[in-house]
């Protein structure tokens, strides 16, 4: 069944098992945030489709680091992604992550990414680790065409309320160093009932995870078993769902 599953649809249909093929989702990984060589990562786009297959993904996002230097290359990005979609048994979704830009002109991208076909869009939040600008993550809350509020380091509870208010989601994620903030994300984000979604923030070979890994990294944060599985697959696939993706 899993290996059916990282067949090659050509293939399925070649064995005359894909019409009536079903797999189960259960426990399937979906992961909204991961980067290749488009930008700082090390991974073709198909390469990330290939380890998030085996791994068990049912979808994952390429959110690509942008500002307005190189915004089209969100185009070329579609073109990869729409080759592994049409002949593969995983969701590639499309995406972008805005970078250590300016925070007044954070929505303006996140309007010009979503016209240009970016279908998740993340904001690169206020990490502990690298010197983002202060107001990036307020600036990020109050855009409506973002999905997304990448590790956001020490978020305060006002900014956690107007994430909850305007349907954004707060990333736990399992990257080195920005990581380093996810039990103070937790704990704001599930007193202020707002929600969150687990990712990698995959840039290397060996960064995507399995789904039993993102669990362990959700309770790693502090957050009950009880909320792991809505933070692991009800929160991502409403994102997906909310901008028409179905997986």
């Amino acid at each position: 069944m899993f290996q059916a599953k990282c067949t090659p649809k050509v293939e399925l249909r070649k064995k005359g098992i894909f019409d009536d093929f079903i797999y189960s989702n259960m426990n399937g990984r979906i992961d909204l945030h991961t980067h290749s060589l488009l930008s700082d990562g090390e991974l073709l786009p198909s390469e990330i489709a290939r380890r998030a297959c085996v791994l068990g993904h049912e979808a994952v996002a390429i959110t690509d680091h942008i500002d307005a230097s190189n915004i089209n290359t969100i185009e070329y990005l579609i073109d990869a992604v729409s080759d592994v979609n049409e002949n593969w048994d995983i969701q590639v979704i499309p995406g972008a992550e805005i970078t250590h830009a300016p925070i007044e002109i954070i929505d303006k991208l996140a309007v010009k990414a979503r016209r240009l076909g970016a279908e998740i869009i993340v904001v690169h939040g206020e990490t502990i680790v690298e010197p983002v600008i202060k107001g990036t993550n307020r600036a990020a809350l109050e855009s409506s065409e973002v999905d997304i509020l990448a590790h956001p380091g020490l978020i305060g509870y006002d900014e956690a309320e107007m994430a909850r208010d305007n349907d954004i989601a707060l990333e736990i994620t399992a990257r080195s160093g920005h990581c380093l903030a996810n039990g103070h994300v937790a704990s704001v984000a599930m007193e202020t009932k707002t929600s969150l979604v687990i990712n990698t923030d995959t840039h290397h070979p060996t960064d995507l995870i399995s789904y039993e890994m993102a669990y362990q990294v959700g309770l790693g944060a502090g957050i009950p078993e009880k909320e792991l599985k809505k933070i692991l697959e009800d929160n991502p696939r409403s994102i997906l769902e909310r901008n028409g993706i179905k997986i």
